[in-house]
């Protein structure tokens, strides 16, 4: 179809940018499961420019290498979100490999070999060396019967079939050894609840047989949520637990837990991926730990003897992983000029180094460079919502002061997530092309406390929705964007405001949602993903799914929609995109859809996330007449 162009008071034209969607799209490396292991870094990138391989890279002796060669790929597929998918211990990396979902052990240099046997029905994650009794323990999920099963398991380091330790509930995580070899610890919860909603922390001690004996509940419920429990180098249990409303650091002395560090900060996250942590131990019970306030993340050096002091780190977004050995301290974090990369930190000498960024394509000049600031404003009901704020900024273009400009906003999955503020060049594109950019914390999104999370609770498409709708009204009445070219986009959860902001808001002028929600009663009904499948905390009750669902809704869309979707994603199915583009079609809505084959919940090939940041430009200039400074090809149309 064609699309509509939207009548303006006057035209306007989009800068150009030395930012290339391709270039932009070449920068999008994930960095995961960094750790140390005898004196060596090592962690897991996704790189965009290899279709999203994860690839496991070690710098040894100031030397950076990759371990595994195509095409094995590093990655669980456990929950469908993975994460927990390496492990480095000894000399010797165990890994998920995500094309067979086998364990893989690889010393570097040689050629991975399995532990486990073939069967696509296990997947494996989290995984941790159990060395008294030569065995790897890690989580299992089983999609061999009629229902999935997920528990903990254990792998002989020879090899062999997992053996099951411990099971019986729906979901376990964070399986850990105490350094004596006598207890192991875990998280575990059961269905409708989520990790940050509530679970347990179970602790029990190995027979002689390695069997473990006499379970013990310290702390969690399901009102409390546990994150990254772990032990001390002397077995001293320690945890997070938001039991005040923030993430806080315990430490269990056998019969009581203890506050290491109490602040009204978070140093723990919602649980969507495993391995994630925020605290580390070194030498001389010294603990570093990241805490977030308003957003934006600190480090403490937390002593032995209580003295909690801010260590003086140019970092202010914090990757969730941190490792340390000895005064040697791992983790990955980036700033507002700095992009996310791989640290090495010396408490004693207080130096730092970045072993490892994102990718060179990171760099931008700062002529063109937008750096946020945060923003508070009153979001729906009148409650405070947060946000990250980026003004358009070229030095090479010549301004019209009179004129506001464009804005874009964004509204991050989850719903449990938070912007992230580590320079992107994604977001770079944006501004540098003469858009002011708004990345929302809605309510519901972590890094404010339990009480702010908890404000999404069965208010899924009201609170989330109006918290974005408020925040570019905010901007509009505050004279900084023009009312006229107000845009959306954000993906999964966000893909979901997206498409509620333009059915039940007259707001923006067009939306971009990337793998979002368009019915909530298909999606819960027909969900095979069993992480989610219960996930009922921010849903409405009763008829509220339906009334929250945009595509019963089509004849109050006012703006033109933009759909893009992996067609291979079980997080949210492509049904739920095309479905909603049948009933645009059907209604003449300004619509456009783009699949793509192969992706999953999350685009990682570079060309597909260059085509979408195109698609996005593209789809917006035309529906609302702005000029584009350089030439992109029409945005594809799936006719369904």
């Amino acid at each position: 179809m064609t699309l509509r162009v939207r009548e303006n008071r006057a035209p306007s034209a989009v800068w150009p940018s030395p930012i290339t969607a391709r270039r932009a799209a070449a920068s999008r490396t994930r960095l995961l499961d960094v750790q140390l292991s005898d004196g060596d870094a090592y962690w897991i990138e996704g790189r965009p420019l290899e279709g999203g391989r994860c690839v496991i890279v070690r710098e040894h002796d100031g030397v950076i290498s990759d371990l595994i060669d195509a095409p094995y790929s590093a990655r669980s597929w456990v929950h469908e979100y993975g994460g927990g998918a390496m492990l480095a211990h000894g000399g010797v990396v165990y890994f998920s490999n995500a094309a067979d979902g086998r364990i893989h052990s690889l010393v570097p240099g040689a050629a991975p070999q399995p532990l486990t046997p073939a069967d696509p029905g296990l997947r494996y994650a989290d995984f941790e060396v159990d060395t008294a009794r030569e065995r790897l323990i890690c989580i299992v999920e089983d999609h061999r019967g009629a229902s999935v099963v997920n528990d903990i398991r254990a792998v002989p380091l020879a090899g062999g079939e997992a053996v099951t330790l411990v099971s019986g509930n729906d979901f376990y995580s964070t399986p850990r050894v105490s350094p004596d070899g006598e207890s192991v610890l875990w998280l575990t919860w059961n269905h409708p609840n989520m990790p940050w909603d509530g679970c347990e922390l179970w602790i029990v001690t190995f027979d002689e047989s390695g069997v473990p004996r006499d379970p013990r509940l310290i702390a969690g419920g399901p009102a409390e949520s546990i994150f990254q429990p772990s032990w001390s180098p002397q077995s001293v249990a320690h945890f997070t637990s938001d039991r005040t409303g923030w993430w806080n650091l315990y430490r269990w002395d056998g019969e009581q837990a203890e506050a290491l560090a109490p602040m009204q900060a978070e140093c723990g996250a919602a649980q969507w991926a495993f391995g994630l942590s925020t605290y580390a131990f070194c030498d001389e019970g010294l603990i570093v730990l990241w805490a977030c306030r308003d957003g934006a993340w600190e480090c403490f050096a937390r002593h032995a003897s209580g003295e909690l002091t801010g260590l003086d780190l140019p970092f202010t977004d914090f990757g969730l992983y941190v490792s340390a050995r000895g005064n040697d301290v791992l983790f990955d974090a980036g700033g507002p000029g700095t992009p996310a990369g791989v640290v090495r930190y010396n408490v004693a000498t207080c130096v730092h180094l970045t072993v490892r960024l994102e990718s060179e394509a990171t760099a931008i000049e700062e002529s063109v460079l937008s750096r946020p600031r945060h923003l508070t404003f009153p979001g729906y009901g009148g409650a405070i919502a947060h946000a990250w704020y980026y003004a358009p900024r070229n030095d090479a273009v010549e301004n019209d002061a009179a004129r506001r400009p464009p804005l874009l906003l964004r509204a991050h999955g989850g719903p449990t997530s938070s912007a992230s503020f580590s320079l992107d060049p994604s977001v770079q594109f944006w501004t540098s092309r003469g858009f002011a950019y708004l990345d929302v914390d809605y309510g519901g999104s972590t890094g404010y406390g339990r009480a702010y999370r908890d404000r999404l609770n069965e208010q899924w498409g009201l609170v989330d929705v109006g918290d974005c709708v408020a925040g570019a009204k905010h901007l509009v009445d505050t004279g900084a964007v023009d009312p006229d070219r107000l845009f959306i986009h954000g993906g999964s959860a966000g893909g979901y405001v997206v498409l509620c902001a333009m059915t039940f808001h007259d707001v923006f002028q067009a939306g971009a949602s990337l793998f979002g929600i368009a019915d909530l009663e298909v999606l819960m009904a027909q969900s095979g993903h069993k992480f989610e499948s219960h996930y009922d905390a921010p849903l409405p009750k009763g008829r509220g799914m339906y009334d929250r669902s945009p595509v019963h809704f089509i004849d109050r869309v006012r703006g033109a929609v933009l759909l893009l979707q992996g067609l291979d994603d079980l997080v949210v199915p492509a049904n739920q995109a095309e479905m909603m583009f049948a009933a645009l079609e059907t209604a003449g809505v300004p619509c456009a859809y783009i699949g793509y084959p192969g992706e999953q919940h999350g685009f990682r090939d570079a060309a597909n996330i260059a085509r979408t940041l195109e698609a996005e430009l593209y789809f917006f200039a035309t529906v609302t007449g702005m000029t584009l400074a350089e030439r992109i090809e029409p945005v594809d149309i799936i006719n369904l």
